[in-house]
């Protein structure tokens, strides 16, 4: 591809904070470019990037783009943002953050791409533990916060790189993925794909485009026939439920509600025994799927089962936030219906008395299109709660509230504030429960309001 870092010198971030633009900024700083950034809020990451070094500006103006020769922004940076404005209007070259993950990408010669419509942070950050423990100096840009690695991002020395690959508006087209990885393929980002087959069309692409192998999943009927279809020349390597795929998990153990042993089984054989410190079956498979592309990669067997002991979640993956008076606070990032099933059939299936989902729906098309799943899938849970819809970068076309989930779900109440969402949940939870918050958006906000006010009840 075009290198359109060639001559440049000095780049500016407008929105460095962000979970895709700070790793970016940090394999960028090692590369010896001098970074500018801006960003609208005081946050931990921003705090790192000026620990790098890195002059970070509060709030957006134009006068922050002086003397940058490439300007990077994210696609939730809004068209009239002043920066971005000032940028085009004076010709500076501005790129969005996907084509410079997607020239990123191309430098490693080990560059795992990891893709599908669930799982992706998971399988990312597990994978992430799995090369660290075998003593490899990695690059890793993440969807989420590793703790492991300090946040959602490393710089490594290596030719090991471990990135998200997400297919809205085909972002994952941009990359050049040596080991690519499809968890499973669902519908999702519908309002741009409108048809399976035009999602499957873009796994088939991103298929296409990767060099030496394809971990797919081999019992998802969508991803198979985006792979079949592709034409790839890449390897493929299956990984699954059962002994029809190359790699997959027997005898598996619950042994509590964060421990699960299980036989990671290659080709007929027992490979390793596993332990993972996340809850639920489909994290054990997402484990697999990790396991699957480091092993296929060269990495020993050793290194599978030390990484994924060490590693514990990924922030809003499942994150225990607090425990009051016996009541269990969480959050997940769980924002389509086949996420929010799981993780509430995962906590239904724990020992806790009662199961609260706290739900923050995700943009107006997804909920108007999957009304319906969206109603079956909260239903697992004992009692749900509703914030208002949070449209990010849409408007209500489509003329859809909050209320309008509400109504099909029995017993469901909705509020349009956090604080009235946290009042009520607060006060009626009782020892036992596990309230947990769902959403991609903010709505880990309400999991700390309603961790204090249990905190101020319980003093």
């Amino acid at each position: 591809m075009e290198n359109f870092l060639a001559g440049k010198k000095h780049i500016h971030f407008i929105g460095i904070g962000g979970s895709g633009m700070y790793p970016l900024a940090q394999i960028l700083h090692t590369q010896g470019y001098y970074l500018t950034g801006s960003d609208n809020n005081e946050t931990a990451t921003l705090d790192a990037v000026r620990k790098m070094g890195i002059p970070v500006f509060l709030g957006h103006d134009p006068k922050n783009l002086e003397g940058a020769d490439l300007v990077v922004h994210t696609a939730a940076i809004m068209a009239d943002n002043p920066e971005l404005c000032a940028a085009k209007a004076s010709g500076v070259l501005t790129i969005e953050r996907s084509e410079l993950l997607g020239l990123v990408t191309s430098w490693y010669s080990k560059a795992f791409c990891v893709s599908g419509t669930h799982g992706k942070t998971t399988t990312s950050s597990m994978l992430t533990h799995i090369l660290l423990a075998a003593g490899i100096d990695m690059s890793a840009v993440i969807g989420g916060k590793l703790k492991a690695i300090g946040g959602s991002g490393r710089a490594g020395k290596s030719e090991y790189m471990v990135c998200e690959a997400c297919e809205f508006v085909d972002t994952f087209l941009k990359l050049f993925p040596d080991i690519s990885v499809i968890l499973n393929i669902d519908r999702d980002h519908m309002d741009y794909f409108k048809t399976m087959e035009n999602l499957k069309l873009s796994f088939s692409k991103f298929c296409k485009k990767t060099t030496d192998m394809i971990i797919a999943n081999g019992e998802d009927e969508n991803t198979m026939d985006a792979v079949r279809d592709s034409g790839s020349e890449a390897k493929v390597i299956t990984f699954g439920k059962t002994s029809a795929c190359d790699f997959w998990a027997e005898n598996i153990r619950v042994v509590s509600d964060f421990h699960t042993d299980f036989t990671l089984m290659y080709k007929g054989e027992a490979l390793a025994e596993i332990t993972i410190h996340v809850p639920g079956l489909h994290n054990v498979y997402n484990a697999v799927a990790a396991c699957a592309a480091a092993y296929s990669a060269g990495i020993p067997a050793e290194a599978l089962r030390d990484g994924l002991d060490a590693y514990n979640g990924t922030v809003r993956r499942f994150e225990r936030i607090a425990e009051v008076n016996g009541i269990t606070v969480a959050d997940d990032y769980a924002h389509h219906p086949a996420e929010v099933a799981a993780t509430l059939r995962t906590a239904k299936g724990m020992s806790f008395r009662r199961v609260w989902a706290v739900h923050q729906p995700f943009t107006y098309s997804r909920t108007a299109m999957l009304l319906d799943e969206f109603a079956e899938a909260l239903s697992v849970a004992d009692k749900v709660t509703l914030t208002e819809i949070m449209g990010s970068r849409e408007k209500n076309t489509y003329n859809i509230y909050a209320k309008d989930l509400a109504e099909k779900i029995d017993d469901c109440e909705w509020y349009a504030t956090f604080e009235e969402v946290a009042e009520k949940v607060a006060a009626e939870a009782q020892a036992g429960d596990l309230i947990i918050t769902l959403g991609c958006g903010d709505v880990y906000k309400v999991a700390e309001m309603i961790a204090e006010k249990l905190r101020t009840e319980a003093i």
